[in-house]
């Protein structure tokens, strides 16, 4: 064993797109690689909700 990155025991998903588009497969993603988070939604939503700008109502009198 010659070459040091022999013993390598990752490997990068495979990838779609070129240059600035690229992205991984998410077809061949799993949660082995870490993809899986559950509570995504959830974070979504409260995200969008503090960038909301306030509503008339929302507004002092």
């Amino acid at each position: 064993m010659t070459d040091p990155l022999e013993r390598a025991t990752s490997s990068a998903p495979p990838v779609l797109g070129e240059g600035c588009t690229q992205r991984y497969d998410p077809k061949a993603l799993s949660p082995e690689d870490g993809t899986e988070f559950a509570d995504a939604a959830e974070l979504w939503w409260q995200l969008q909700q503090a960038h909301q700008p306030p509503t008339n109502s929302d507004k002092p009198k």
